[in-house]
């Protein structure tokens, strides 16, 4: 790599000599690898999901629950073997499936790390920024995608993570995702085998943004059994971002409550509520290194 352009921000420097806007240089960086029981249910099974958490990002969102390696700080630089060493050594615990997070500013060390396939299925689970010439280098490696979808409001978007092409860049790209995987499938267990899992945020005071989303989703893909839609409640304020005051507080019984009679209003049946009891802290794992 001389110059980067994975992701969408086309920084253009050579990462191995200076970071981009993401922060880490070109070799891939781990801050922990373990099995994560908190992900959907048709990903964490009962045996959990082998999530490989990368330091970096092209988004560096002010609200962040994983700030502490999202910045560049902390992790292992590793090398696309070990990397894969690291895959199988979740898979002998017991994982479903391999989850990489954060992955798209090494997807070409990870691309390689993926040569040969997996015994079980390839989780790519990132922010939704994600370039579609990236994207095409994974297809049959990557079996499940796992974007965000954050933004409808292209101010908002800019305000929260510099990305005012946020909505446009995430819809393509996860056309692009369905594309590669076709409809979603599961195994006779209900584990989630190939597909396409759309996750939404819902953030503190801004609602309209969460309607738009769905709105989007459900224009994008109006037959039932294209992809998965998962609503998530768990926003924990746990930057402190006294510019953003919206942001210093959970969500609201009342805004979660009108968030899911609109997704359910919106025809979308496949996928997932979150209970809002999942606002907790306990549910951000250590990035202390583990399994690396």
């Amino acid at each position: 790599m001389s110059t980067c352009t994975l992701c969408p921000r086309r920084c253009a420097v050579d990462r191995a000599e200076r970071t981009g806007f993401c922060s880490v240089g070109s070799v891939p960086t781990v801050a922990r690898a373990a099995l994560h029981f908190f992900e959907e249910p048709c990903i964490s099974g009962t045996r959990g999901s082998g999530t490989v958490f990368f330091s970096g990002c092209n988004l560096r969102c002010v609200f962040c629950q994983n700030e502490t390696i999202s910045r560049g700080k902390g992790g292992k630089a590793v090398t696309p073997q070990r990397l894969r060493e690291i895959y199988f050594e979740l898979i002998a615990q017991g994982a479903h499936n391999v989850n990489l997070v954060t992955p798209s500013h090494f997807a070409d060390a990870v691309a390689e790390s993926l040569e040969g396939g997996l015994p079980v299925p390839v989780v790519w689970n990132g922010g939704g920024y994600e370039s579609v010439d990236t994207l095409k280098k994974l297809e049959g490696k990557v079996q499940i995608y796992l974007p965000d979808f954050k933004y409808a409001d292209a101010s908002l978007a800019a305000r929260f993570s510099k990305a005012p092409d946020y909505p446009a860049v995430a819809e393509a790209a996860i056309r692009e995702m369905v594309r590669q995987t076709g409809d979603f499938a599961f195994d006779g267990d209900g584990m989630l085998q190939s597909g396409v899992l759309i996750r939404h945020l819902v953030l503190p005071g801004h609602l309209e943004n969460t309607f738009g989303v769905i709105d989007r989703v459900r224009r994008m893909f109006p037959r039932d059994g294209q992809v998965l839609f998962s609503l998530m409640s768990q926003y924990t304020p746990v930057v402190d971002v006294p510019q953003f005051p919206e942001l210093c507080r959970r969500l609201t019984e009342e805004e979660y409550a009108a968030a899911e009679q609109y997704l359910f209003d919106s025809g979308i049946e496949d996928g997932f509520v979150q209970d809002r009891a999942s606002a907790e802290t306990d549910y951000i794992p250590a990035f202390d290194g583990t399994g690396v």
